[in-house]
């Protein structure tokens, strides 16, 4: 009888792990958007932001903005940071979920030129 239940649980550990797995592959994976990158506290005013915080907005084909707050590392130091106004921006990297907010972790960021 123990080593029925030894093999349940091993089997519901496995499940488990393959499952934590398969969702973190899927976190993990690159997205490219571009929009408008602004401080959230100088440029959008965000009622949360106590410091200056690049975010790059999104705007939906139905004009709704998707915010991606910008992890700070060195491809966001490269590029700079964007105080006062807006520069428009494609940034390909990962995205996570952290204090209801979603961030983008760059992995390249390039410049659009505007016409």
């Amino acid at each position: 009888m123990k080593s029925k239940k030894l093999a349940l649980l091993v089997a519901t550990a496995l499940v488990l792990m393959l499952s934590t797995a398969v969702l973190a592959g899927d976190e993990a994976a690159p997205i490219t958007v571009k929009g408008k990158i602004s401080c959230a506290k100088c440029s959008l005013g965000m009622k949360d932001a106590t410091e200056c915080q690049d975010v790059l907005v999104v705007t939906s084909d139905k004009g709704d903005p998707t915010y991606y707050y910008l992890v700070t590392n060195d491809v966001m130091e490269e590029f700079g940071h964007t105080c006062r106004g807006a520069k428009t921006a494609t940034v390909t990297g990962t995205i996570a979920t952290k204090d209801d907010k979603t961030w983008l972790t760059p992995s390249k960021m390039e410049p659009v030129e505007q016409s």
